[in-house]
């Protein structure tokens, strides 16, 4: 089984996404309680464009226990997924479940403020992207401004006269 795994991840790092996909796939079918494959298989429809054959195996390997930073992947990538499918709801709470158990992540907070756009939530979205942003950046212009930025992270509509 590791020989075929390890063969399918070498197959989509050197972009031979279809016969990765192929083989993660007859792998999980014989190996479905297997958390770590049903995974690589989510992750090789979601390189194909195939988002909605990409959710079960989130969910599986999700359920079945997945952990650490193959966990955190896959919680990015089912939110992600969801929200281009417009589960928003779903995104989001798979998104907050990320965010709970990896606070540190700031992928899965740019997810969830792209769900919140989505959900109508502008403010926050925008609160979170800036927040993120400040965190992140290594631009020293941004970096100049950064306690502003931070400042009206959340008072985005406040207007002072």
């Amino acid at each position: 089984m590791r020989k075929k795994l390890d063969l399918a991840i070498n197959l989509r790092n050197a972009g031979r996404k279809k016969e990765s996909n192929e083989l993660l796939v007859k792998l999980v079918e014989k190996f479905p309680g297997d958390a770590f494959i049903n995974y690589q298989c989510a992750w090789s429809f979601d390189l194909l464009g195939d988002e909605s054959a990409a959710v079960p195996f989130y969910e599986n390997a999700i359920n079945l226990g997945l952990s650490g930073k193959d966990l955190e992947g896959a919680l990015v990538g089912l939110g992600s997924t969801y929200r281009t499918l417009g589960e928003y709801e779903k995104s989001k709470q798979v998104l907050l479940k990320g965010m709970d158990l990896f606070p540190n992540n700031k992928a899965i907070q740019v997810f969830y403020s792209l769900t919140l756009y989505n959900l109508k939530d502008h403010d926050y979205a925008m609160e979170l992207l800036l927040t993120c942003l400040i965190d992140t950046s290594s631009d020293k212009e941004i970096l100049s401004y950064k306690k502003a930025l931070n400042f009206y992270s959340d008072k985005l509509n406040e207007i002072w006269n």
